[in-house]
């Protein structure tokens, strides 16, 4: 206003450059939003211009909420097959898990004696998969699974095919690690071509790209004194059309965003992707002590993300439905290694299905209901409430050091005179309330059992 005022800066952090005749340059995308009322109002204007204007739309419609799981985790090295790939998708199959995407994670190329992490060929192991990842895709379509495939071609190992026949492509010096330059025209053609290619021929609905190397330093140490911040913007510029071509291609497909676990959430990436794996930190643990780190990271990160997912491994001794429910999120991962005895399918089912009854409400409307904390003996609460379907749902976690059975939740945008039905997934009663009362007096849950995850779906009366 008149009075006072907000200085912001922003940008590149260094730059120092001339620009040959005809030469361009972009920078980085900033979005400012004006609102009236409090910050939490705030939050939910950004959320709705994010859906609205900020978020892939493959096919032109708004992605769904994703159930899927992997068998990455169980194997060493992650070094997968074909024949047990297969038997994994048979498995939830037959036990009536519908899944949305079957996801196979890193190690399903050439990676012999170093695992995973020995990126930079990008063709299938034949030994491994003497069908090509055909096989398991055709194989997961056939029984209505869609199917993730992990790539990260940024980083390029020594000894792989990229290292050695294209060395002019790369950044960093010999014998380290080195960065695939999205900056060389000529390299991200190759790389466009090439995973386009496998796309097509291996079958693959959704394209995860991973980033497990800081590349500051490699664009720094390219720099010459009078282009410092020059090969940071091209490599920006060629990251964002490999994209942008990769879509072009496929308008079908999503691409997940990956680089550690949800350390590139730039509005530009999310702009072409969604973080399926928002942070390698404590996700797919599946002990309860981890499962207040992730009830923090939904309660932070859904301010700001409309769209990002997790998951967990199966895990029946220690409080597995409050560890799973301290994940739900719209993309979420259930794994069980299916070669090991003694899995409680129903426990899974039940899980998976509770996961399907909210996973609707996710997109709308984001309201904090306690303060935000990670101390063992408190509560903390969310609500996620979608005006277009008159209803919500409110998640509660009562965790392991609360010496209180009950909370009373103040609800958000409901209609004051309207009549709303409540569920506790807990529960087979229903019971019944005004909005007024649910927004002025509040909602009560209570849970004896501790540590404990109620969840309760309200929906207003016709």
């Amino acid at each position: 206003d008149e009075q006072t005022g907000l200085h912001v800066r922003s940008g590149q952090e260094l730059t120092h450059f001339k620009l040959h005749p005809g030469e361009e340059v972009r920078t980085p995308l900033v979005v400012l939003q004006f609102y009236q009322g409090d910050c939490i109002r705030a939050q939910n204007i950004w959320r709705r211009w994010m859906q609205a204007h900020n978020l892939p739309r493959p096919g032109g419609k708004l992605p769904e909420p994703i159930l899927s799981s992997c068998s990455g985790g169980f194997f060493p090295g992650l070094m997968c097959n074909e024949a047990d790939e297969k038997r994994f998708i048979d498995t939830f199959t037959a036990e009536r898990i519908k899944l949305d995407y079957w996801w196979m994670d890193a190690g399903w190329y050439p990676c012999d004696g170093v695992g995973w992490p020995l990126t930079g060929t990008w063709k299938v192991d034949r030994k491994r998969f003497p069908n090509g990842i055909r096989a398991v895709t055709d194989h997961g379509h056939a029984k209505g699974l869609k199917h993730i495939l992990w790539f990260e071609p940024e980083r390029v190992h020594p000894g792989t095919e990229l290292y050695e026949k294209h060395p002019q492509w790369l950044l960093g010096a010999d014998g380290n690690q080195k960065l695939l330059n999205l900056g060389n025209v000529e390299a991200r053609k190759w790389l466009t071509d090439h995973i386009d290619k496998m796309l097509t021929e291996e079958g693959i609905d959704l394209y995860r790209q991973d980033h497990n190397i800081d590349p500051l330093a490699f664009w720094r140490g390219n720099d010459s004194k009078d282009r410092q911040g020059i090969t940071e913007i091209r490599y920006v510029e060629g990251y964002l059309a490999y994209w942008d071509e990769l879509r072009r291609r496929h308008p079908d497909m999503l691409i997940d965003s990956c680089a550690s676990g949800g350390r590139r959430n730039d509005l530009e990436t999310l702009r072409r992707s969604l973080p399926m794996l928002r942070s390698d930190y404590h996700s797919f643990q599946g002990d309860s002590s981890f499962a207040a780190g992730n009830q923090g990271q939904t309660y932070g990160l859904a301010l700001w993300v409309p769209f990002f997912g997790t998951g967990v491994y199966y895990n029946i001794k220690d409080h597995p439905v409050y560890v799973a429910r301290s994940s739900f999120c719209p993309g979420f991962g259930y794994c069980r290694d299916v070669r090991k005895e003694g899995t409680d399918w129903d426990l899974i089912r039940r899980i998976t299905g509770d996961w399907r009854k909210i996973s609707t409400f996710f997109s709308g409307d984001y309201y904090p209901l306690t303060k935000y904390g990670l101390a063992d003996d408190q509560w903390i609460a969310w609500q996620f409430h979608r005006a277009d379907l008159d209803g919500g749902v409110v998640q509660a976690f009562r965790r392991p050091g609360s010496v209180y059975e009950s909370a009373r939740l103040k609800l958000h945008g409901l209609n004051p005179e309207a009549k709303y039905t409540l569920m506790n997934l807990d529960s087979p009663e229903k019971t019944k309330a005004t909005g007024r009362q649910l927004m002025e007096e509040g909602l009560l849950i209570i849970a004896k059992q501790c540590p404990s995850a109620p969840i309760v779906i309200y929906q207003r009366e016709k």
